[in-house]
């Protein structure tokens, strides 16, 4: 029996968590071959995992299909501490950013929209999940509003397949339940929801997630430092006072001891109106500073500052992102953005240890 035949095999099987095919996750260590005896190890997360009595049978059927007469013994194993991804439910995603805002209406949802879409421009996998549960507004932004996920069985295990929009692989609780329908959630099921769009969600290979908070700082924030290691915050704000004392609320939960998520550098959303007609001039509306002081206080820099224009509004209404328009102001405020966010994660991840998973009770 040929081993590369056995792998090609076991690469047909799927990763009930991540629906990745077992061989390039990892997850086969230490094949062996003898006569017509095969045994390896599958390395799974936990000895609790869900699937794994399933993950067991794929293997053996996969192997028994291309060899009929092989004795198959699959010793399964718990990935030990010390492993690379024993730290997330989700390796085959390198960097979670978190975009947050201490208040609503600051631009949160369009800035981490035109983020995600900046970061494929130049290049990278990305993913977009919206996990601002209250004000599910991605999938209007994305024109995907009204879609619903498709379902898919991998190893036994139902899995949500991420709708797409220009190529990103998006997912938001806006999409499942009826446009009109009020989210009246308490903590418990808030939590339930953005831990199932981690685990129950069939995310490709990605360099980025880009998630989507709610404003403030509350379950879902607190939660997603539960769930995932993020690599760090990226804070949005409007240059006016207000703004700023709420913004550094959020930064300061971030920053908290017990969490200790990295902020990558501020956005300043709103900075100046220039009319269409006149794209020379600025009109300071709500003032400025905010941006500089709030990356100040958060000891990170001024990732860029986005321009009041028409087309940003236009863009998010009609499902057009503004990053997507061709020769535009507002287009090269958003790249130089997902450019310094691209640099400070650079930076970061060279220089710091990756995020824990907040655990609970710290």
């Amino acid at each position: 029996m040929e081993k590369d035949k056995i792998l090609a095999a076991l690469a047909q099987v799927r990763d009930p968590q991540t629906g990745r095919d077992i061989v390039s996750a990892g997850m086969v260590e230490d094949l062996q071959t003898e006569g017509e005896n095969v045994n390896f190890k599958l390395v799974v997360p936990s000895l609790q995992m869900q699937g794994k009595a399933e993950l067991n049978f794929a293997c053996i059927g996969a192997i028994t299909e291309v060899y009929p007469k092989a004795n198959v013994n699959v010793h399964i194993m718990a990935r030990t501490p010390n492993s690379r991804e024993s730290t997330s439910i989700v390796p085959h995603i390198k960097n979670i950013i978190a975009v947050g805002s201490g208040k609503g209406g600051v631009g949160k949802s369009t800035v981490a929209v035109n983020l995600a879409l900046g970061l494929q421009k130049l290049g990278a996998r990305v993913g977009l999940m919206d996990a601002d549960v209250y004000g599910p507004s991605i999938p209007t932004m994305l024109g995907i509003a009204g879609q619903r996920p498709k379902v898919k069985d991998v190893t036994g295990t139902v899995k949500m397949v991420p709708l797409e929009a220009y190529g990103l692989p998006v997912m938001s609780i806006g999409n499942i339940i009826e446009p009109d329908q009020a989210v009246v959630l308490r903590g418990p099921r808030l939590a339930a929801i953005i831990k199932q769009f981690f685990n129950d969600v069939l995310w490709e290979p990605l360099d980025f997630m880009v998630v989507d908070l709610p404003p403030g700082t509350g379950d879902v924030q607190l939660t997603l430092v539960q769930t995932v290691p993020v690599t760090g915050v990226v804070l949005v704000t409007t240059p006016q006072e207000v703004a700023l004392a709420d913004a550094i609320k959020a930064m300061n939960m971030f920053l908290l001891p017990q969490i200790n998520v990295p902020i990558l550098g501020v956005v300043e959303n709103m900075s100046w109106f220039t009319p269409a007609e006149l794209p020379d001039n600025k009109y300071f509306i709500f003032g400025e500073g905010g941006g500089k002081k709030l990356a100040k206080y958060s000891r990170s820099v001024l990732l860029g500052q986005i321009p009041m224009v028409q087309s940003i509004r236009e863009g998010g209404d009609e499902g057009h992102p503004a990053v997507l328009h061709t020769d535009s102001i507002v287009s090269e405020a958003f790249l130089e953005v997902a450019k310094n966010t691209l640099r400070q994660v650079g930076v970061r991840n060279e220089l710091m240890e990756p995020t824990r998973i907040v655990k609970m009770g710290e």
